[in-house]
C-alpha cells in the first residue's frame, strides 16, 4: 500500500515524459512487494479458505457490488462527476492496449490483494488492540466489533473521492456483511477482484451505450 501511494505521489511531481514508467510502477511496485512476501508465506490469512459452491456465491456478491457501484451514476445524471476519468490514450493511440492491460492488472489483480490485506486483515484487527499490548495477529479474522466495523467503513468511504462516498458506503456494507459470513479474507479478495473486474469490463464494452436525460451517450471512463 505504501509503495503504491508513494508511486502516485512521486509520479504527480515528475515530468509528463515519465508517465509510461509511472503507469508501470503503479502496478509493479505493490505487486513486487506482495509477491516478495507471498512466496515467503507471510500471509497466513490467505490460506485455508473453504471454496466449493461458495466460490460461486463470492462471484455473485462481487457482481452485485459492481451493480451497486455503477447503477446510481448511470440512472441519475446529477451524481456523475465532471471529471472525465481514466484516459486509455494517455500514452498515445498506439499504446491503448498496453494502457488498458496495465490498468486492468492493477485494478483487478493487484488492488484487491493489497487493499484487503491492508484494511480487512491489518487495520480491522489493529484498531481493536492498538490501545492494549496485544498483537493484532491474535485477533481472529472477520471478528465483529463496532469499533472495527466503524473504522473500516469510514476508511473505505473517505479514502475515495467525495462523489464516490455513497456507493462506497453501500459496497462496504455489502462486503462487510459477506466477510462476517465467510469468516475468511481470501473470499473477500475474490469478491473485490470480481467487482473491480466487472466495472472495468463494463466501462470498456459499454462506454457510450447508455444515455443521459437529454439523449446524449454517457462516457463511463470516470469509473476508472
Amino acid at each position: 500500500m505504501l509503495a503504491f501511494l508513494l508511486t502516485v505521489e512521486i509520479g504527480a511531481r515528475l515530468p509528463d515524459v515519465l508517465d509510461p514508467l509511472i503507469l508501470v510502477m503503479r502496478v509493479a511496485a505493490p505487486l513486487g512487494f506482495f509477491v516478495f512476501f507471498f512466496v515467503r508465506d507471510r500471509y497466513p490469512e490467505l490460506r485455508g479458505a473453504t471454496w466449493g459452491g461458495l466460490a460461486i456465491a463470492d462471484v455473485a456478491v462481487g457482481l452485485l457490488g459492481a451493480v451497486v457501484w455503477m447503477a446510481p451514476f448511470i440512472l441519475f445524471d446529477s451524481l456523475r462527476p465532471e471529471d472525465a476519468g481514466f484516459d486509455p490514450a494517455q500514452l498515445g493511440e498506439e499504446a491503448v492496449g498496453l494502457t488498458l492491460f496495465l490498468r486492468f492488472a492493477g485494478y483487478t489483480g493487484v488492488t484487491p490483494f493489497v487493499e484487503e490485506l491492508f484494511v480487512r486483515s491489518w487495520l480491522m484487527r489493529y484498531v481493536d488492540v492498538f490501545d492494549t499490548r496485544r498483537d493484532f495477529r491474535a485477533v481472529p479474522i472477520a471478528r465483529f466489533t463496532w469499533r472495527s466495523f466503524i473504522v473500516v467503513t469510514l476508511y473505505f468511504v473517505f479514502s475515495h473521492v467525495d462523489w464516490e462516498w455513497g456507493v462506497m458506503a453501500a459496497w462496504t456494507l455489502l462486503t462487510m456483511g459477506w466477510f462476517y459470513y465467510r469468516g475468511h479474507l481470501a473470499p473477500l479478495v475474490l469478491v473485490h477482484a470480481v467487482t473491480n473486474g466487472s466495472i472495468f469490463l463494463a466501462v470498456v464494452f459499454f462506454d457510450g451505450v447508455f444515455t443521459d436525460a437529454s439523449g446524449a451517450p454517457i462516457s463511463l471512463w470516470f469509473f476508472l
